[in-house]
């Protein structure tokens, strides 16, 4: 906070001589009182100052890109729907479309599931595996493979670990996991990134976009 020091002799015609009448609480400017608001994540104080929240705060903080297009993505081994170990390197030799969403059964991740297996025999001519990622545990993901009659492999990121060394970035302020999907070539660099929360749909026309021009 800047402040500004005036001599007391200098501009006297401007200063007041007299004290201010009725001098009360309604009449103090606003950046007196001390407040604890929040406004989109930034906290004001009495000195108006901003200041981000802390880690106690309710405000959730989003998670920014680690994983770059170009780049080589960290390898992982997660249990599938079937609860058997896979790794990232499996696929290596081949494209693979590695999708993040935030959980099984909902509306929109069920709809985004049935695009990619009403789609799959496509992926396939492309020569691509199709990998979908979520929090959720192995025997979740079977009972969604199950119920959509879904032919590609679930992966269990119990604890967001994989998401979060991906940087796959949330949204709604934190609250809502993060709907991103990633192309890797066949030498397992990644081609593309595409997040859309709200039209999981076009995750599958973007994917197959990409592929046919590999």
């Amino acid at each position: 906070m800047v402040s500004i020091s005036l001599p007391n002799h200098s501009l006297p015609s401007l200063l007041p001589t007299h004290k201010p009448k009725n001098l009360s609480s309604q009449n103090l400017p606003i950046l007196a009182k001390s407040s604890r608001s929040q406004f989109y994540g930034l906290k004001f104080s009495h000195s108006s100052s901003l200041s981000i929240p802390s880690s106690s705060s309710s405000v959730k903080t989003t998670i920014f890109a680690k994983v770059n297009k170009g780049q080589v993505p960290p390898s992982f081994t997660l249990k599938d729907q079937d609860g058997k170990t896979v790794s990232l390197s499996k696929f290596k030799g081949k494209p693979v479309v590695v999708y993040f969403y935030p959980a099984d059964e909902s509306p929109s991740c069920t709809k985004q599931a049935c695009a990619f297996r009403d789609s799959y025999e496509k992926f396939k001519k492309a020569g691509a595996e199709v990998v979908g990622i979520s929090g959720d545990d192995p025997s979740s993901h079977k009972a969604f493979a199950k119920n959509n009659r879904l032919p590609f492999t679930l992966l269990s990121d119990e604890g967001n670990k994989i998401r979060k060394e991906w940087g796959v970035p949330a949204d709604l302020f934190g609250a809502l996991p993060g709907r991103q999907t990633y192309v890797l070539d066949k030498n397992g660099m990644v081609q593309l990134i595409y997040n859309n929360q709200f039209q999981p749909e076009k995750h599958i026309d973007e994917t197959l976009k990409l592929l046919q021009s590999l």
